[in-house]
């Protein structure tokens, strides 16, 4: 069964760096499509970055662009998100998820085959 295990959040202030890990076990990452979520208090969930089956990495809000990058270490079966520059705005509940739809319709929130549990990302003074 494929399970995704989140890790690597905390505490940091606005300018600093954190990297997100997304380990994956049950199968191989590369055939799946691993998309970054987050989550804050009293928003909906909104998409931020994408790693594809096919090894392309985009972000997936204008907002991080410049400062979010998504990579993939195939013989550690993960996928990370290294964050730079971190605003406040940034802050919330960061989810990676997996789905095996086309890579053109890839990381929509739909269609997901399993969410990981979650890792929160604060940023503040």
């Amino acid at each position: 069964q494929l399970q995704l295990v989140e890790s690597g959040g905390g505490l940091v202030q606005p300018g600093g760096s954190l990297r997100l890990s997304c380990a994956v076990s049950g199968d191989r990452v590369h055939n799946y499509n691993i998309g970054w979520f987050r989550q804050a208090p009293g928003k909906e969930r909104e998409g931020v970055s994408c790693f594809k089956r096919n090894n392309y990495a985009t972000n997936l809000d204008d907002s991080v662009k410049g400062r979010f990058t998504a990579s993939r270490d195939s013989a550690k079966n993960t996928i990370y998100l290294q964050m730079n520059n971190l605003k406040p705005e940034d802050s919330g509940v960061y989810y990676c998820a997996a789905d095996r739809r086309p890579t053109s319709i890839a990381c929509r929130g739909d269609s997901i085959v399993r969410w990981g549990q979650g890792t929160q990302v604060t940023v503040q003074e």
